[in-house]
């Protein structure tokens, strides 16, 4: 999706001064605010972690038992994948949006 919906309470922000430096290190900044102006996402390559995504926002407030928040749901099926030695990640996180 183009643009997400979810809870947040700021605390802290990602620096800009050091935006591209992170992402010529590597850094994907996945997700930001609508103004651009705020990194609300930023996860690392699989190649340099299995599953690696941190985000602003408070996905917990949209999970419930029978329906996990998507991050929640890939998260475990990351975890269950790397326990067993198998690639059970179907889905990217940085398509969750569309799942």
């Amino acid at each position: 999706e183009e643009l997400v919906y979810e809870r947040h309470r700021h605390r802290f922000e990602f620096n800009n001064a050091f935006r591209d430096q992170l992402e010529d290190a590597g850094l994907v900044i996945s997700g930001l605010s609508p103004d651009e102006r705020l990194v609300e996402m930023v996860e690392l390559p699989r190649d340099v972690h299995p599953w690696y995504v941190a985000t602003q926002a408070h996905p917990e407030f949209k999970s419930r038992p029978t329906k996990p928040q998507p991050l929640f749901r890939e998260f475990v099926r990351a975890s269950i994948g790397q326990h067993e030695g198998v690639d059970r990640l179907q889905v990217t996180p940085m398509n969750l949006a569309t799942d």
